[in-house]
């Protein structure tokens, strides 16, 4: 698409090469997690990086993102991270898509689709050890299961679980990755041996190296994203994803006047006001208003007044700001830097939030010689 307005992200590309190969243990496989469009940075570029520099799988929630990949080109292994929905199975076993099962009633039918195929499928087991969203519970009710899943002509591929929270509950963590150890003995004393073993997301690749087992399972670290707890930057992943745009107009009001819906944000002295064109329907946060800071000349300036729309107003004081000016809303100008981290809790939310919500109306553009858009 033509980009007339000057508001864009830009995802380095290198910066997730980097990530993966810093996050991928030696002596274990990983699965980039891609889901919600690659945590909003664009999920077959992402995946495009991921694989490149040694990924070698793809995680998706929905049977819907792993189809978009595959017309996208992307033919690695694609693990969908929960039951396929009913009447989705056919299609999604046809385009290679690996399915997850818990319940008796997802196993049937996926068991039903590979029969209408005619060739063997695999399938990953996922065992509830604490988080209780999905997953087989409770798990001693393993090996039963995996019996059914042999019984009804399909593989064993993969055995995992999730942890509720790997980034701050130590003692929480290793008790779920003591369940499910105790799940794979059992199916290991029932002569049933899934190939692949998988329970760390990014806070547990970071921090709990016994967690790691045949494959990882990072999602948020893939961007450079904080997982939780402050982790991702001292473990050295780099933030992919930068979001800039330009001062379209300014004014010089005097002091007293007031700006934006609602009247607000009075100004206490002359200062000079940008108008910057990005809003909330562009997924910048409207609970930022009278929080958030920009960056223009290499400078901090705070939001003025409401965020509306499309635009936000910038309190720019005394400095010299002239249409055309860059604006970094998320990222690096000159020697200050806005993390999505900092966007994030200044709008009470969490950085994945604040990444999966910026608009399909903002361009993404690619950088980066490893990774390259497939």
């Amino acid at each position: 698409m033509t980009r007339y307005r000057p508001t864009f992200v830009e995802i380095d590309l290198d910066a997730v090469a980097h990530n993966v190969r810093l996050l991928r243990p030696a002596g274990a496989e990983l699965m980039a997690v891609v889901k919600a469009d690659g945590y909003g940075h664009g999920d077959a570029e992402i995946a495009g990086a991921a694989l490149d520099a040694g990924a070698s799988g793809l995680g998706v929630a929905l049977v819907e993102e792993g189809l978009r990949l595959r017309e996208r080109g992307i033919d690695a292994p694609i693990l969908v991270l929960a039951e396929f929905p009913p009447g989705s199975e056919k299609e999604a076993l046809e385009r290679g898509l690996t399915p997850t099962v818990y319940t008796d009633e997802g196993l049937a039918g996926v068991a039903e689709a590979a029969q209408a195929l005619g060739r063997p499928v695999g399938v990953h087991l996922k065992v509830d050890t604490g988080m209780h969203r999905v997953g087989l519970w409770p798990p001693e009710g393993a090996p039963a299961f995996a019996r059914r899943i042999l019984e009804a002509g399909l593989e064993l591929e993969g055995l995992w679980t999730h942890f509720a929270d790997s980034e701050r509950d130590e003692a929480g963590t290793l008790e779920q990755l003591a369940r499910f150890r105790a799940t794979a003995e059992a199916l290991a004393e029932a002569r049933i041996a899934p190939a692949v073993l998988h329970a760390a997301n990014s806070g547990a690749t970071i921090r709990f190296p016994q967690t790691h087992l045949e494959m990882v399972r990072p999602g948020a670290a893939v961007y450079g994203v904080d997982p939780g707890g402050g982790l991702a930057e001292p473990f050295g992943v780099r933030p992919a994803l930068s979001w800039r745009t330009a001062v379209t107009m300014v004014k010089r009001l005097p002091a007293g006047e007031r700006v934006s819906y609602g009247g607000r944000y009075a100004l206490e002295r002359d200062a000079t006001i940008a108008t910057v064109p990005v809003g909330y329907d562009d997924g910048y946060p409207r609970q930022l208003e009278g929080k958030a800071d920009v960056l223009i000349g290499g400078r901090r300036h705070p939001v003025a007044g409401t965020i509306t729309m499309d635009q936000i107003l910038v309190d720019c004081g005394d400095a010299s700001v002239a249409p055309g000016d860059e604006v970094v809303l998320i990222g690096a100008q000159g020697d200050e830097r806005i993390s999505v981290e900092e966007l994030a809790e200044r709008a009470g939310t969490i950085a994945r939030q604040v990444t999966t919500g910026i608009g399909q109306r903002v361009p993404r553009e690619y950088v980066g010689e490893e990774g390259r858009p497939r």
